[in-house]
């Protein structure tokens, strides 16, 4: 069999990719004799390309997928695109916008002829992109929250919650996007990593008959003319005497009242607080508290309107009034200064506009008493999250969970299902269908000849989140007629064999920064409409930054395409790259070493894969070395095992890589495979080959979550196979019997082998020249079981224990026990072996003093586990050995 000398990745990933797809591997069914393992995906945006924060989720869940799939569940992962309301629109009026089109001159059927082709053209390209990285998803689930039986979840939710009366249409506080022109939800809104220079400025307000003065500090002027009230705290001396009095509105003479609110801070600005009720979160609050009027001075588009009450600055952006009206505040003698302040401001994630805050008219659905067993079961861990510090967040987020702001402003997406027949507030019925809006209007209206032309529908759409948030019940089908009830609002169990089969999914991977706004939220609605949990464990990922700790994004210029790295390193060393570092919920510091260590790995197994295809095999009898080889190795993977057991049970996903990439390239490629190297030219022994085959394709299959291309294509090359014996449905390996005093042992001999390499390399002693080897230790077992190795792996012609020294040799000391290696008559510098010594024997007391610091640390040894301090008593132990070995050593060559 010819091999090629480098492991080339372009030549096989798209080979196995199609192979897998071909043979059907990664459907799941129901199927009652396997235990599900499911996951659905964080459904990228339609719009998206894969970023390295992708790379790094679906490459762990693709980890946890394949390895569910090799124990013998039915493993699924579903994938499937968000519609993205307002970056998909955006894309789209862009588009239209290149061809000469407005938005505002076609219908909304129109528009939406146009979105659809978008997608169609477009929407499928991250899809794509995640089979490139391996992403062993059941394709033929694909959702997207538009498709027509999520769309019409989606609609029957939002009925079901309003008769429940958990949805309300109301006046509130909104964060405006004034260029996308509509509401947008405070995760969309994002500010800055730095801190942007704005300015306070004191403008003076007149109080009613009299000549006393306030002045107000504000970095948004160009809201005074929507003042309505002036806040002071009622415990300051300076203001207390104003409560209850008048104040003027610079400009235009409006009266208005100052209050007392504890709200306001004394030390801040001037003390004394403009409020705003339309356009400030917190003034809204207080506006609310002291029964304040409202006045709208800011239009939809960031424009002044009327109510602002001076004709030259309506139509004006809110920006140039603000330039606009400093000059003339200054020049009527209100504007009494400004001072300089850094903030972080708010902008819309989709237009980086300045975000507004605006009361508005919308559609809210009320959390608080929705949200209470989400709340609960995740502090009660019947949810875990991992890792569990996002607990804390989770609580605090929960605790203080404000409505939910349904409501967009756009036209791609699911149209919220209000039919308005009348000009009133509340003349308005919420159906699923037109038909149903009718009949419902008539009762309602008590006019029963209304007809379906008499109903106009809420023009708005739903925010993408309130369709994502039923993801893990919607991409089953588990709101359709056959198994939702009305009446009771609940999805019917018994009634949808694949919902009923892969609910609860087994685990979700997913970003911190959507721990409420996506999480939190699926965890409601799957109580709210199963009774029971969406998912068992919540792996929370952390961000990919670059080596300045900046998060990676296409403005800064520091992230890599990920496409290019698969093209560049293949997609098993991208995926080892990224999870080389990558601890839950901490944040990955990317550097394309750690690729390029991924592609090493890959060279490494192939160079090991090369050398045992290419040993002749003859019936020769097994040596002594190769057999207590193979037996260390068996009981080292079995370890190693179990180690990797343990840390996927935690969910540790990087230290079960770096756990199998130790076996690999230590134990097996650097000792296993050197202990058992037939002689250059000769045979190895057909027992030693077979079991060498099996070990590896244990360590093929313990790779395969985490690099499945490579471990597919040597798996298929070991050995001659069936059709059906592909690795990627192989068995998981089965955890055997391990010898501890054997690794123990092992320990021991490698790191004699690796001092007798040491010491011939610091003397220019060639590996090929033979010397003898005398040992001089109290304990010989190490030794014994594993001359045979010592001697081989050392070029050691004869081995000997002695119990003396051994004069003219290099000599060295592994914690008690001294090893000696004679040389020819006067070629030892006595003066350079003494000074080796001692600068040896000064470490060693260095290291000892570093023990016992911490032995003497009473919070130390009361507070570690019992296992820890126990090493480091041994450590202390070992230490002064070799240190009383060294003194005696130093002391005979004086």
């Amino acid at each position: 069999m010819s091999l090629s000398s480098k492991y080339e990745p372009q030549k096989v990933e798209d080979k196995w990719y199609k192979h897998w797809m071909d043979k059907g591997y990664f459907k799941a069914r129901v199927n009652p004799k396997k235990e599900p393992f499911t996951i659905v995906i964080p459904p990228p945006n339609v719009t998206g390309v894969l970023h390295m924060g992708h790379m790094l989720n679906n490459t762990i869940q693709d980890v946890l997928i394949r390895k569910a799939r090799m124990e013998g569940k039915e493993a699924l992962w579903v994938p499937g695109t968000d519609h993205a309301s307002i970056a998909t629109e955006a894309k789209v009026v862009r588009m239209l916008r290149e061809k000469g089109i407005k938005k505002s001159d076609l219908t909304r059927d129109e528009f939406m002829k146009y979105s659809w082709e978008w997608k169609e053209k477009y929407g499928g390209i991250i899809l794509e992109q995640l089979k490139k990285l391996g992403a062993s998803c059941d394709w033929e689930r694909t959702a997207f929250t538009m498709d027509d039986a999520y769309y019409k979840a989606v609609i029957r939710v939002f009925v079901d919650l309003y008769k429940k009366g958990y949805i309300y249409r109301g006046w509130r506080m909104v964060n405006w996007d004034v260029e996308a022109q509509t509401t947008v939800s405070n995760e969309e809104v994002i500010y800055a990593d730095k801190e942007e220079v704005s300015k306070l400025y004191k403008v003076q307000y007149s109080i009613k008959d009299s000549d006393e003065k306030v002045i107000i500090a504000t970095q948004r002027p160009e809201t005074i003319l929507g003042d309505t009230g002036i806040a002071v705290n009622p415990k300051d001396e300076r203001f207390k005497h104003l409560i209850g009095k008048k104040a003027l509105v610079p400009f235009i003479g409006r009266e208005i009242p100052i209050i007392g609110d504890d709200y306001v801070e004394m030390d801040f600005g001037t003390g004394c607080l403009k409020v705003t009720p339309a356009h400030d979160p917190n003034d809204y609050e207080i506006g609310l508290r002291h029964n304040l009027e409202v006045i709208d001075t800011i239009n939809l588009d960031g424009t002044l309107n009327e109510k602002c009450e001076i004709p030259a600055y309506v139509g004006m952006d809110r920006f140039a009034v603000r330039k606009q009206i400093i000059k003339d505040l200054e020049e009527a003698g209100y504007l009494m200064g400004f001072e300089e302040f850094t903030t972080k401001i708010g902008r819309s994630e989709r237009t980086n506009t300045v975000i507004e805050p605006k009361l508005s008219l919308q559609w809210f659905i009320n959390m608080k008493e929705i949200s209470k067993t989400a709340h609960k079961v995740v502090m009660d861990d019947e949810i875990e999250l991992l890792p569990s510090k996002f607990k804390n967040t989770y609580n605090h987020w929960m605790e203080n969970v404000k409505d939910w702001c349904i409501s967009r402003q756009l036209w791609w997406g699911q149209r919220i299902p209000a039919y308005f027949y009348g000009e009133g507030d509340d003349d308005f019925v919420v159906a699923e269908s037109l038909e149903e809006a009718v009949e419902l209007a008539r009762k309602k209206s008590g006019t029963n000849d209304l007809t379906a032309s008499d109903l106009r529908q809420d023009e708005d759409v739903l925010d993408t989140w309130a369709s994502s948030w039923l993801f893990p019940m919607a991409v089953f089908d588990g709101f359709n007629d056959d198994c939702f009830d009305k009446e009771t609002g609940k999805i019917i169990k018994g009634k949808n064999a694949d919902l009923d089969y892969f609910y609860p999914t087994s685990v979700l991977v997913t970003a911190p920064e959507i721990l409420f706004f996506w999480v939190a939220r699926m965890i409601i609605a799957g109580y709210e409409y199963m009774d029971d949990k969406p998912f068992k464990h919540v792996y929370l990922t952390g961000i990919v930054r670059d080596k300045q700790r900046r998060k990676m994004s296409k403005s800064l210029g520091n992230s890599p395409d990920p496409l290019d790295l698969i093209r560049d390193y293949g997609a098993d060393a991208v995926r080892t790259g990224m999870l080389f570092s990558s601890p839950a919920g901490n944040d990955l510091l990317y550097d394309e070493k750690l690729v390029e260590q991924g592609r090493n790995f890959a060279n490494k197994i192939w160079n090991a894969f090369r050398l045992v295809k290419g040993w002749e095999v003859k019936g020769n009898a097994t040596p002594g070395e190769n057999t207590i080889a193979i037996q260390w190795f068996d009981s080292r993977f079995n370890e190693t095992l179990a180690e990797i057991e343990d840390h996927f049970s935690k969910f540790r996903i990087s230290d079960a890589l770096m756990a199998t990439y130790k076996l690999i390239w230590n134990d097996f490629c650097s000792w296993y495979l050197e202990m058992i190297k037939p002689a250059y030219g000769q045979p190895i022994d057909p027992a030693t080959y077979e079991v060498t085959l099996n070990f590896f394709e244990k360590i093929m299959k313990i790779l395969h979550p985490f690099m499945p291309f490579i471990s597919e294509e040597i798996w298929s090359e070991l050995r001659e196979r069936g059709e059906e014996q592909d690795i990627i449905v192989s068995a998981w390996p089965v955890m055997g019997g391990t010898d501890a005093q054997l690794t123990k042992n092992a320990e021991t001999a490698f790191e004699l082998i690796s001092q007798i390499r040491n010491a011939r390399s610091s003397k220019g002693i060639s590996p090929k020249e033979t010397l003898d080897l005398y040992i001089r230790a109290k304990e010989q077992e190490a030794y014994q079981r594993f001359a045979g190795v010592i001697t081989k792996l050392g070029n050691i012609g004869e081995l000997r224990f002695t119990e003396e020294k051994v004069d003219n040799s290099l000599s060295f000391v592994i914690k008690s026990d001294e090893f000696y290696l004679p040389l020819p008559e006067g070629s030892i510098d006595v003066e350079a072996e003494k000074a080796e010594i001692t600068k040896e024997l000064e470490y060693t007391r260095g290291f000892l003093n570093s023990v016992m610091k911490k032995l003497s640390n009473e919070k130390f040894v009361n507070g570690a586990p019992e296992q820890v301090v126990a090493n480091e008593k041994k450590k202390q132990a070992d230490a002064e050995s070799k240190i009383k070995v060294l003194e005696e050593k130093l002391a005979s060559l004086s």
